[in-house]
């Protein structure tokens, strides 16, 4: 039992010398909110978006996007002034 927690405890490090990492969607979020708070009244489509931010432009990623502007937009952060494109709300 004894060389079990030896083992155990060189495999996972102690609590205080972990630290966690910033979890990616709110960096994300911050990026896509800086981005629309810097160009205010320019509408972008979420590829755009990516480009502007330098994002990957994968179909999947560009999604995962599509879904983050429309939460925002949900919140009332943006407006979508036409199909496809995300303006902030002023």
């Amino acid at each position: 039992m004894a060389t079990a927690r030896k083992v155990i405890a060189e495999l996972v490090p102690a609590a205080d010398q972990v630290e966690p990492d910033p979890p990616e969607t709110s960096t994300a979020y911050q990026a896509i909110v800086n981005a629309f708070n810097q160009h205010p009244d320019r509408e972008f489509r979420a590829r755009e978006l990516h480009e502007l931010l330098g994002m990957p432009t994968d179909e999947a990623s560009v999604n995962v996007t599509r879904a983050r502007l429309g939460r925002l937009t949900r919140q009332g952060f943006l407006t979508q002034p036409g199909r496809g494109r995300y303006q902030k709300r002023t």
